[in-house]
C-alpha cells in the first residue's frame, strides 16, 4: 500500500513537471486554405497565343468579386463539370494534336492538361459561377514537368480541378508546386502565387 502510494505520488510530480512543457509546445500550422497571390506576372505563351486568337475571352475585367459560397448544389455541379470533362475528352500532348509544344484550346476530341481547364472553366461559368472566381493555374508536378489546373475560389478556401484527379481538393491537399495563376480582376492578366511552394509537397494528400 505504502508503495503504491509512493509511486501515485512520484507519477504526480512527473506530471506536473511535464504539463507545462508540453503545453508550451506550439500546434502545428496548417497551410492556408487560400492561396496567397502576388505581382503581376507573364502569360503563359500558350495563354497569350489564345488570347490573340480570342482577344474578347481574355479582357473580362471584375472587381475581385467575393469567392463563391458553396452549398451542396453547388458542390455537385462542380463535381460533375470535373469528373464530366475528365472523361469526355481523349488525353493527348498539344504536339499530337496539333504539332507545336503549345497551343491552348477548347477541345474537341483530343485535350491537353489546358484545355480541360479551359473547358471547365466555361461550363462553370455557363453554371453561374463567376470568371473571378474560376482561374486557370499553372503548377509544377514532383517530376518537374509543368502542368495546368482549375482553381476555383471559394469562402472555404481554393479547390483544384484536374484533369488527373476526378477528386476536387483543396489546393494544399494535391502533390503541386504552384507557380501563377489568372488574375481575379482580369481575364487577361496573370499573378504570382506567393505561398505556392512553402508547402510540404503530397504531404497531406
Amino acid at each position: 500500500m505504502r508503495i503504491a502510494l509512493k509511486t501515485w505520488r512520484v507519477a504526480a510530480i512527473l506530471i506536473g513537471v511535464l504539463a507545462p512543457v508540453s503545453a508550451a509546445i506550439p500546434a502545428p500550422q496548417q497551410p492556408s486554405a487560400a492561396m496567397v497571390t502576388g505581382a503581376v506576372t507573364s502569360q503563359p505563351i500558350g495563354h497569350y497565343e489564345f488570347c490573340q486568337r480570342l482577344p474578347d475571352e481574355c479582357d473580362i475585367k471584375s472587381r475581385s468579386a467575393p469567392a463563391a459560397r458553396m452549398d451542396d448544389a453547388a458542390w455537385n455541379t462542380v463535381r460533375d463539370i470535373n469528373h464530366a470533362v475528365n472523361v469526355r475528352y481523349i488525353p493527348q500532348t498539344d504536339l499530337e494534336t496539333y504539332g507545336v509544344e503549345e497551343y491552348w484550346a477548347y477541345p474537341t476530341v483530343y485535350a491537353d492538361c489546358e484545355d480541360y481547364a479551359l473547358e471547365k472553366r466555361k461550363e462553370l461559368a455557363q453554371a453561374g459561377f463567376p470568371l473571378s472566381d474560376l482561374l486557370i493555374t499553372v503548377v509544377r508536378k514532383p517530376d518537374g514537368e509543368g502542368h495546368a489546373v482549375l482553381t476555383l475560389r471559394t469562402t472555404d478556401g481554393d479547390f483544384i480541378l484536374d484533369n488527373l484527379d476526378n477528386d476536387v481538393l483543396v489546393w494544399y491537399k494535391t502533390p503541386y508546386t504552384y507557380l501563377k495563376r489568372q488574375a481575379t480582376f482580369n481575364t487577361g492578366r496573370w499573378v504570382t502565387i506567393e505561398n505556392g511552394r512553402d508547402l510540404l509537397v503530397g504531404a497531406l494528400r
